[in-house]
């Protein structure tokens, strides 16, 4: 009988060079097959409300479209839309409700069993969506944000799972109105209505804040000097008065779903502070701290936040980062093991966005500069994590490559998994790293990445698989959603390029 499966992360044949910079036109083909047009209901199995708060959760679904959306045992006091899998409403008591999602095309039809929890946490599996600094930096607009949402649903990515549209750091103006909170700036004439915007695609909103006077690209913070709101064009100070209550209030009324709150050394008392006025507000707000959070205060970002920045800034170089407080890809990923305790359902490591796609941190963006043998690491050392899965790239500019490495849904199960668990270092084969993962199905993921500077040949052997029970029966490469047919124990050896990695799922048995 079979009763255990493994996720073995890893990609095979694509060698190329530590040091080549490659382009969009130069990419290889996609590992990822196109979708069936058949349905598939994507994305998480749970989803987490506090009581009284909006419901509001868009099926994730591929396929042909038009598609017809059903639930089967759905509360009364939640409705889906048949034609975009939308479901809102407010539930008030505590539980657990068990559901059905249904989807049906002209091809076929689908169903996925799914949990509604109402309850104390949310973002019961790590956020997915897209935040404006790396694409933008502080040169945001209200268009550029309305277009990256339309971007987000004409990709597709909204189909796999990705939310979230973020506006980071540039769109603070003055303080006024009736909560007293900052309003947009020139370039954000009606944030009002931007949120409305991008909720109506089925996407939910994000902004950007600091407890400091002045963020990190010289708007105005979540402190002044005054009542009325005067603050100094100053770094890393706080303000004499606080409005962190004005803020949340404000967030609120405009239908804000996620903040990223931003300075450092992040502390206990600020960020207290800030989520007791977010959970005053009645409205469930996804806390993301940062950055680089004190890990001896792990416990209580738990208990007060969705999740936390492990790191300083990411940079899309895989091995040195290039700039004070900048880091690269291996240095981050290969770091996060004494962070796996914090990690659980509603509580996430964060090691930053992810750096693939066209890049830029202002005005102009180019190609990330990750190799795509790296950048397959990436999204599989993310993935294995449980780490939220953050976008920085230009939506409107995605090519094939790109949208490959983030449309592979067996690969994104491995970071919805509703046991939140994170991956951590089991073993070495000389350059090659073992990480392991165990899943709510009593299965494990388990990822081979290759360090080294040339490919280097590996088998199954017992030191890859410490606290995996069994024997191998089934082996499924997961970036080509293909099963090997050809799996011979720990005889068949399997080549991993130079920052490649090996991403298989694994069936075990007696």
């Amino acid at each position: 009988m079979i009763r255990n499966i493994v996720v073995l992360s890893i990609c095979l044949a694509l060698t190329i060079t530590n040091t080549a910079v490659v382009y969009a036109q130069d990419m290889p083909a996609t590992l990822t097959p196109p979708a069936s047009p058949s349905p598939r209901i994507n994305g998480p199995a749970v989803f987490g409300v506090r009581p009284g708060s909006p419901v509001i959760y868009s099926i994730p679904a591929t396929g042909t479209r038009p598609m017809k959306f059903e639930v089967e045992n759905l509360p009364k006091q939640l409705k889906v839309d048949a034609a975009t899998g939308l479901i809102t409403g407010t539930l008030k008591t505590r539980g657990e409700y068990a559901v059905v999602l249904k989807a049906t095309n002209k091809v076929g039809s689908t169903e996925k069993k799914f949990r509604i929890i109402v309850g104390d946490r949310i973002a019961l599996t790590p956020p997915m969506g897209w935040s404006s600094w790396n694409a933008f930096g502080e040169t945001i607009t209200q268009e550029k944000i309305a277009n990256t949402a339309r971007a987000m649903v004409k990709s597709g990515l909204s189909q796999h799972g990705f939310t979230y549209i973020n506006m980071d750091d540039g769109w603070q103006g003055k303080r006024t109105g009736k909560y007293m909170g900052l309003q947009g700036n020139e370039k954000f004439p009606d944030m009002g209505a931007l949120v409305d915007t991008i909720h109506k695609l089925g996407l939910k909103a994000g902004i950007y804040s600091t407890p400091w006077e002045t963020s990190y690209a010289k708007f105005a913070g979540g402190s002044a000097e005054t009542a009325t709101g005067e603050w100094k064009k100053i770094g890393n100070k706080f303000g004499a008065i606080s409005f962190t209550k004005n803020d949340a209030s404000q967030w609120a009324s405009w239908g804000i779903d996620y903040l990223k709150y931003d300075w450092w050394p992040i502390d206990v008392e600020h960020t207290e502070e800030m989520s007791k006025a977010l959970h005053s507000t009645g409205r469930d707000i996804v806390f993301s701290l940062s950055n680089n959070a004190n890990i001896a205060n792990a416990e209580a970002y738990g208990r007060l936040a969705e999740s936390w920045r492990t790191t300083g800034d990411i940079y899309d170089t895989w091995q040195d980062g290039n700039a004070f407080w900048h880091f690269s890809v291996s240095e981050i990923g290969f770091s996060q093991d004494k962070w796996t305790p914090f990690a659980a359902p509603g509580h996430w490591n964060d090691p930053d966005m992810l750096v693939v796609g066209q890049l830029g941190w202002g005005p102009n963006v180019k190609p990330t500069r990750l190799t795509p043998d790296e950048q397959y690491s990436h999204i599989s050392l993310w993935c294995m994590l449980s780490a939220p899965l953050i976008l920085g790239c230009d939506l409107d500019k995605l090519d094939d490559f790109t949208l490959g490495l983030l449309t592979n849904d067996e690969v994104l199960e491995i970071n919805q998994d509703e046991l939140g668990k994170q991956a951590t270092h089991v073993g070495s084969n000389g350059s090659i790293d073992f990480f392991l993962k165990p899943l709510a199905d009593g299965t494990f993921a388990l990822a081979a990445f290759n360090r080294g500077d040339v490919a280097k040949a590996t088998n199954l052997n017992k030191t890859s698989f410490w606290g995996i029970p069994g024997r191998i029966t089934r082996l499924r490469d997961l970036w080509r959603q293909k099963d090997i047919a050809d799996f011979n124990g720990f005889r068949t050896q399997f080549t991993i390029p130079p920052h490649g990695v090996l991403l298989l799922k694994v069936w075990t048995g007696k």
